[in-house]
């Protein structure tokens, strides 16, 4: 497999190259050709990927070296731009951007739950936002056993979601330094409650991510769901509360089972030592962390939990990635 990463100097796509280079989801050996792209600003500088140095490319001359994989990580205006123009050439897209998740004929991948929706074709897939895959990898499992009938969820989102200009907007406050701002407030030794721009229904673009990625991942327009984003000052790692309303009565014990044995997911719930996850102990890994997880006492159909994971990876460079490495399972 030939793979190009669009964004290749990019926040998200140095995590890309990172979990390339690792060989967890797609062997080193399978990567026949690496093909590192970037804007024409970056464009003939070098970077390394498995030891060996390469030069950034234009996104013309990628699209000349038919790559057979192209994940794109340079924002919503060139995955507009290019993404058809990669496929038309016969090139499967992963795009991480929002450009394309809510078109009706692309597909929205979480792998561990709907990669089946992956056409043989070339075409574009799109990864979720990065809050959602942690979500919908919790609420699928438990959908499918218990229904879902309504799902509300508190975020606290870290600032590498806004990609390195809120990664410096904290590092410079924090320095005290004049800073390029990612945000409408100050993020250090603040909270912002507010993920995008707001639109009509008084809810952030963030908040409708996760209420219109979720449905479409599970399959069920009929799940009702209610989000708030809010933006921490934390380097690395989202966190949500969720509180999941199911259709019937449920067994926590069954619950937590299905959670455990849920692919990508692993418990931390010991409240007594308190032990449950933090995104501090999240970051830099796969998996999707759960915790808090108990009876809501105001609903006897209701369940609290806890849910953090490394935005960065699993969030986006690791889900883009486990895409490919199906794709090529698949193809062998």
């Amino acid at each position: 497999m030939k793979i190009a990463v669009v964004g290749a100097t990019g926040l998200v796509g140095s995590v890309i190259i990172k979990v390339l280079e690792e060989g967890r989801y797609l062997p080193i050996p399978a990567i026949t050709g690496f093909i590192p792209v970037a804007s024409a600003a970056s464009a003939g500088k070098r970077l390394q990927f498995n030891k060996r140095e390469y030069e950034v490319l234009g996104i013309e001359q990628a699209i000349s070296l038919r790559p057979d994989v192209a994940i794109f990580s340079a924002g919503a205006k060139i995955s507009e731009q290019w993404a058809q123009v990669f496929a038309k050439a016969g090139i499967m897209v992963i795009d991480n951007s929002s450009a394309w998740r809510m078109k009706d004929d692309i597909p929205l991948v979480v792998p561990e739950i709907n990669a089946h929706a992956i056409g043989s074709k070339p075409e574009i897939i799109a990864n979720p936002n990065c809050s959602t895959i942690q979500l919908a990898l919790i609420l699928a499992p438990l959908h499918k056993t218990t229904g879902i009938s309504r799902v509300v969820i508190s975020t606290y989102q870290s600032v590498t979601g806004s990609g390195i200009k809120g990664l410096r907007q904290l590092e410079n406050e924090r320095r005290d330094v004049e800073t390029e701002m990612a945000y409408p407030h100050r993020i250090d030794l603040n909270l912002i409650p507010q993920g995008g721009a707001f639109e009509d229904n008084g809810y952030t673009a963030e908040e409708m991510k996760l209420v219109n990625e979720t449905r479409k991942i599970l399959d069920d327009q009929q799940i009702q769901i209610t989000s708030t984003v809010v933006r921490v000052p934390v380097y690395g790692g989202h966190s949500m509360a969720v509180n999941i309303e199911f259709e019937k009565e449920f067994n926590l014990s069954e619950v937590k089972e299905i959670i455990r044995n849920t692919a990508g997911v692993i418990i931390q719930d010991d409240p007594e030592n308190s032990v449950y996850p933090m995104p501090l102990n999240a970051e830099g890994k796969d998996e999707v962390f759960v915790g808090r997880i108990r009876r809501d006492n105001s609903h006897a159909h209701a369940l609290d939990l806890w849910i953090v994971a490394d935005n960065l990876r699993k969030g986006a460079a690791t889900n883009a990635v486990q895409i490919a490495a199906y794709l090529h399972k698949r193809n062998q």
